[in-house]
């Protein structure tokens, strides 16, 4: 036992905080610029306007059905990731997170291949009267196809750190699979779950550069707000500025969700 350990010993070296505190400050220093930039006076009926809240509403919407499609879709993939072994995982788990990494729009044109009137499934929807590209559906889509390593990213992540025991223990029990994943296994890594759901929300709703790709830029059907705002930004750069105040409000708020106290919400969901 080290007795000249201190409690509450961080092992941080004092530099690192001068470090630490220019990159918060190359964060905080752009977004304070444009805080500064604001035209306050003008501010609400700049944000009020009926483009800017018609942005704003199909932002909300696609995001919310885009968050729904992650959750369905990240859930079997997590656990797959997490607790499955089979040939290739490594690999399925790379080409998961590649949007991660990927250009927005480079995954707009492999989307508008996909689902496009001469894409690779598009022809097929095509002949039974099914229109992907440049709707609303693509929006949906584009949104999807950007946020959903963030809902796997966090599940697989709190699957990993739950571990399996108290699954083994519902199935000595006699509990089927689906009743373990049910009552156990979702309720158990729930707070991952719900962060997963609150990033991939807010990716949604800033995705600019898939969304222009696939699906286009038409009012009310699939201009969204980050696209409202791109092109406001030539007309009216005062809109513009009010417009991404309200993008990054929001964004805080989400992020602050996500990340509220989580060891304190994981304690409170361990089974007794």
């Amino acid at each position: 036992m080290n007795r000249r350990s201190p409690v509450g010993y961080t092992a941080i070296p004092p530099w690192i905080y001068a470090v630490a505190g220019l990159g918060a400050c190359f964060v905080l220093l752009p977004l304070l610029a444009m805080v500064t930039k604001v035209n306050w006076s003008q501010f609400i009926p700049l944000i009020t306007s009926e483009s800017s809240l018609t942005a704003l509403g199909l932002s909300l919407r696609t995001s919310a059905a885009s968050t729904l499609l992650c959750i369905v879709l990240g859930i079997p993939l997590a656990l797959v990731l997490a607790r499955g072994s089979f040939p290739g995982q490594r690999i399925l788990r790379a080409f998961v997170l590649l949007p991660l990494v990927l250009p927005p729009v480079v995954g707009g044109i492999a989307l508008l291949y996909t689902f496009g009137r001469q894409g690779l499934l598009g022809r097929g929807l095509e002949v039974a009267g099914i229109q992907i590209a440049f709707s609303t559906t693509a929006v949906v889509l584009a949104q999807t196809f950007v946020a959903l390593p963030f809902m796997v990213v966090s599940l697989e992540g709190a699957l990993r750190s739950a571990g399996g025991k108290y699954e083994a223990v519902a199935a000595t029990l006699g509990a089927r699979p689906t009743t373990v994943l049910r009552r156990v296994t979702l309720p158990l890594v729930l707070p991952g779950l719900a962060s997963g759901a609150v990033l991939s929300f807010a990716r949604c709703l800033g995705e600019f550069g898939a969304t222009l790709t696939f699906a286009g830029s038409l009012e009310g059907v699939t201009r969204t707000l980050p696209l409202e705002i791109y092109l406001q930004r030539e007309s009216d750069a005062d809109a513009a500025v009010a417009l991404s105040l309200v993008l990054v409000a929001v964004a805080v708020l989400v992020v602050g969700l996500a990340y509220g106290n989580p060891q304190q919400k994981r304690k409170s969901r361990v089974p007794q």
